[in-house]
């Protein structure tokens, strides 16, 4: 069995701690439960629930990164918090070659939650799979610009030089079968320009809608009902 350092109380819906934060410790659930959950925008997604018995906050410890997820209690709960001491110990016990394959196994895991997570919000975003035209406003003039990456709270939209994250802008976004445009006030919430890929990854900006007309809404999301998957 764990090596128990010492024991937690947390209350119902108390934060124990949050995705991106730093820290290795790793918890064994006593009694309650706790729910992991992620941020995607506005939205919460809530990846699962854990129960007595369980173990959780390893990702970090085995990958030595940051925290994942952000987790919080369900009920009292009470944790055991695993001696670090302890986890070091048996960790270094095994081969160089074991502990890489371990943490390769750790990331791969990783991947897989973060895939599954995307694969969620698609579908709970309908995208529109067609080419959109659009275009809006840089300190050197109007720029023309297309994109098939759009839901109802942003997009992606392709360009060689993307604006700072946090810059904001009005687009105006020309949508399938129709020669109407929508304005929206969006903000850059991430951008690449580098990548070894570019067919994958083509340098641009994803963007966040913070404002469009009630009508312009209702227009959006009525098509990407009819076109969404």
């Amino acid at each position: 069995m764990f090596q128990i350092a010492t024991e937690e109380t947390f209350q119902d819906g108390q934060i124990i701690f949050e995705e991106g934060s730093a820290g290795d410790w790793v918890y064994l659930i006593e009694s309650g439960a706790v729910e992991i959950y992620k941020r995607a925008g506005e939205e919460e997604l809530v990846i699962g629930v854990l129960q007595p018995g369980d173990v959780f906050g390893e990702i970090a410890f085995f990958a030595r990164i940051p925290r994942t997820a952000s987790v919080r209690a369900v009920g009292t709960t009470t944790l055991g918090v695993i001696d670090r001491i302890f986890l070091d110990e048996e960790f270094n016990r095994l081969s160089s070659d074991f502990r890489m394959l371990l943490k390769s196994l750790v990331l791969k895991l990783l991947t897989n939650n973060e895939n599954a997570l995307q694969h969620k919000l698609h579908r709970k975003n309908p995208r529109i799979p067609k080419v959109l035209n659009l275009r809006y406003k840089s300190r050197k003039g109007f720029i023309k610009a297309f994109s098939r990456d759009l839901s109802s709270g942003g997009m992606f939209i392709k360009n060689p030089k993307p604006f700072a994250i946090g810059e904001q802008f009005v687009l105006n976004l020309t949508l399938p079968d129709t020669s109407e445009s929508i304005k929206i006030r969006c903000k850059v919430s991430w951008n690449q320009t580098d990548k070894e890929d570019l067919a994958k990854h083509p340098p641009g900006m994803g963007v966040k809608f913070i404002e469009l007309s009630p009508a312009d809404s209702k227009r959006l999301k009525e098509e990407l009902i009819k076109n969404g998957s």
